[in-house]
């Protein structure tokens, strides 16, 4: 598992571009028959890149979970939300069965002891995409379609920056315990995300950009209002985002992308925004 420590903001100033990568960039998630781990201690929220070709993949396959979460098991004191972002594959948790198609959602509850994963067609296998937050209560494991997702349009065209945000693993969608998760779509023509930026103190957030097309990246804005950096970032790239800093992007083309969050509270509009102008 990788560790990540958390950084300030007065020592990310200084950082170069490779101390920038190492330190927020989570990339090469998807390996056969391999579970990648990335442990944050910005929240303690974990993520994990899962990509079943032959086998069935445990959830803690190359974790030493003693050792990095004092637990006998991955979720004893854990919540997951998860989202495939491959071919169609399945889910096991404690002996119930999901399917998941592409950009189809599970959550899963704390308290869930196994967890496994699998790929229906070798040749196109499933890509698990999972973040895992730290949880004190118990909710009910749901599996969330496309279509059970709450739909926020917002931006235009204008401004370059038209979407829609899909709130999957949210309060207005299903109880749980402190994990929020969603996904955003841009429409065509569109590359800003996030824009105007926003901060929030309680919470920090990890992005995944996926559906980037081939030769394009996407330009990930982070950083304090008046400090900002950036990274840029490659098909299915994930980044770790803390409290303090903005968390935005903007493409060569349009693309996809998974927030999720955890912190304090679970309020999405519990936001300190920044106007363009005001940013430096």
């Amino acid at each position: 598992m990788d560790i990540r420590y958390s950084a300030g903001p007065q020592d990310v100033r200084r950082y170069t571009t490779e101390e920038l990568r190492k330190e927020f960039l989570i990339s090469g998630l998807y390996q056969p028959d391999t579970v990648q781990a990335t442990y944050s201690h910005v929240d303690r929220m974990v993520v994990l890149g899962i990509m079943p070709v032959h086998e069935v993949l445990p959830i803690d396959r190359g974790i030493d979970v003693w050792a990095n979460f004092g637990t006998s098991y991955f979720l004893e004191r854990r919540e997951a939300g998860l989202f495939n972002l491959g071919g169609r594959g399945f889910v096991e948790a404690d002996g119930e069965h999901f399917s998941l198609g592409f950009e189809d959602c599970l959550y899963i509850s704390k308290g869930t002891k196994e967890v496994c994963f699998g790929s229906d067609d070798p040749e196109n296998p499933a890509r698990f995409y999972l973040v895992s937050a730290p949880a004190h209560r118990a909710c009910k494991t749901t599996f969330l379609s496309f279509s059970d997702a709450n739909k926020r349009p917002c931006g235009d065209a204008a401004t370059s920056n038209k979407r829609v945000i899909n709130q999957f693993i949210h309060p207005d969608v299903l109880e749980t315990c402190q994990l929020s998760m969603g996904l955003t779509q841009l429409d065509e023509g569109s590359v800003w995300n996030t824009m105007p930026a926003h901060t929030h103190e309680r919470r920090m957030e990890v992005y995944t950009y996926f559906n980037i097309p081939e030769g394009n990246v996407v330009f990930h804005m982070m950083g304090q209002p008046q400090e900002t950096r950036h990274i840029v970032m490659q098909n299915y790239d994930a980044v770790i985002s803390p409290s303090w800093s903005i968390h935005a992007g903007a493409g060569t083309a349009a693309y996809t992308f998974i927030w999720a969050m955890g912190g304090e509270n679970q309020a999405f509009d519990d936001m300190d925004n920044f106007l363009p102008t005001d940013m430096r």
